[in-house]
């Protein structure tokens, strides 16, 4: 039985999902006086190390999904693969935010690019959906050159082929094993941006400072915050956001990738229905956090303040800085902690393997200019690449 919002402190929080979103929404949740059960198949995920209680059963398991929707008066996901049947029997009988039919039109590419452009009128890359021979003959000459990317369970860089002619496609979509994709033509690109936007169950929205991300080998890398884009498309993006989530009637955190053209013109390219890697700035860098406004937005209270306080850059830790070579070796933390500045955040991941992410390094400043310079100390420690 829903119970009213707003749910005040004190009351159990379900989590789907046990990885590093929800062991720091679990962190936000404790700070405020909640406490969060967490479903997750297998042993000691990292959110249930700092979670009360923990529902070790598959995501479609029946006893776990009534368990957990018995226990908890409000529920939430910490990654987008969630199922979306999943969310709609748990909202039967307890809150869900987000709810399962905004999820499900995140967790395909066709249905997100479709409804972005139609319903919440923002512009996207010219795109066509494959899912046949046919419609590989169909596809409009002028999408080449193209990136082919499944529709569904993409991630990461993961399920994505450039193509610069049909021919190419052809034998793109039978490498992906012919499931369901979308065509995307490749557009010139200035900057990859996106932002974190918030939106409660009766309608109030807040946007956090726009993020500039960079990505090595389709994962991100490098995340400025604020963004260094102009004003006038700064407040572009964080508008088209906010279409975005109303026009999902959503309830919960968002984050919307775009791309900045060469010609500044702003592209929205997919979303997340969830907290993203791209706003781990805001746990050190603004007056409250994406996982603070996940919490509120699931327990209707009103929404936090999300002004930027000191500037910041992002690093993402991969499994990669544990190794030298084939050779495990554990990180010079101290060396990293001795630098000004400096956040570290691990994900409590029992094994590092390489391209896993581990952890983040937020690098704080008066400015940007000094916050990357940090972060390019940081950098330097640690056997990364220099953040520019």
């Amino acid at each position: 039985m829903n119970k009213k919002l707003p749910l005040n402190p004190g009351e159990m929080l379900g989590i789907m999902g046990g990885g590093q979103l929800g062991r720091m929404f679990a962190i936000e949740a404790a700070y405020m006086g909640y406490h969060v059960t967490v479903l997750e198949p297998g042993e000691m995920p990292p959110a249930a190390e700092v979670s009360l209680k923990h529902i070790a059963e598959p995501y479609l398991s029946e006893s776990g999904l009534d368990r957990l929707a018995r226990e908890s008066s409000a529920v939430s996901t910490e990654f987008e693969n969630v199922p979306a049947q999943a969310l709609n029997r748990l909202a039967k009988e307890t809150f869900v935010a987000p709810p399962g039919n905004a999820v499900a039109v995140a967790q395909d590419r066709n249905a997100e690019k479709h409804f972005i452009e139609t319903s919440a009128h923002v512009p996207v890359a010219p795109h066509c959906q494959i899912s046949s021979e046919q419609d590989i003959e169909a596809a409009d000459e002028s999408l080449f050159p193209a990136i082919l990317k499944t529709a569904r369970l993409g991630y990461d860089g993961k399920g994505q082929v450039l193509v610069d002619d049909r021919e190419q496609l052809r034998e793109a979509f039978t490498t992906l094993n012919k499931v369901d994709c979308i065509l995307e033509k490749r557009l010139k690109l200035f900057k990859e941006v996106s932002v974190i936007v918030a939106r409660s169950y009766n309608g109030q929205t807040a946007t956090f400072p726009v993020c500039e991300n960079r990505h090595r080998n389709g994962i991100l890398a490098v995340t400025v915050m604020p963004a260094r884009i102009s004003e006038t498309i700064s407040d572009q993006a964080r508008q088209y956001a906010t279409q975005i989530v109303d026009a999902l009637n959503y309830v919960g955190v968002l984050c919307v990738e775009f791309f900045v053209l060469e010609d500044g013109t702003l592209v929205a390219n997919e979303m997340a229905p969830r907290p993203h890697n791209s706003g781990h700035a805001t746990i050190d860098a603004c007056w409250s956090n994406q996982f603070e406004q996940q919490l509120r937005c699931m327990t209707g209270q009103p929404l936090a303040d999300t002004t930027q306080h000191s500037a910041a850059v992002m690093l993402n830790l991969l499994g990669d800085i544990w190794f030298d070579g084939e050779n495990h070796r554990e990180p010079d933390w101290s060396s990293v902690l001795a630098i000004p500045g400096v956040k570290l955040h691990l994900y409590g991941k029992a094994q590092a393997r390489k391209a896993r992410k581990m952890g983040h390094v937020t690098c704080l400043g008066k400015t940007i200019q000094e916050a990357l310079q940090r972060a390019q100390d940081v950098a330097k420690v640690l056997g990364l690449p220099e953040p520019q």
